[in-house]
């Protein structure tokens, strides 16, 4: 049995699936590829949005959420740290 995601690996999933698609994703999209129920998804959209790691922009039929800088920063960031942790047998 897989162990439960942690907020942090939810978080690059979110980020990494806009990425995914150029930087530019549709709420269901998310809601498909990152394998959450749609409160959660929106209460971490929510927080990705206030702490600068995601916008969210009108379209003509709804709205769309577009990774900034900072998000792929995150990314970044969080593929050094797990390639570290994982060079030295510490990954969980």
């Amino acid at each position: 049995m897989e162990k439960k995601r942690n907020r942090l690996e939810i978080i690059r999933d979110i980020l990494k699936v806009i990425r995914e698609k150029n930087g530019k994703i549709k709420p269901t999209h998310i809601l498909y590829k990152s394998n959450l129920s749609h409160q959660m998804m929106n209460e971490y959209l929510k927080e990705l949005m206030g702490k600068g790691f995601i916008k969210e922009i009108k379209v003509k039929n709804g709205k769309s959420y577009l990774i900034t800088e900072k998000g792929i920063d995150y990314l970044n960031q969080y593929s050094l740290i797990t390639n570290f942790t994982d060079s030295f047998g510490l990954n969980q």
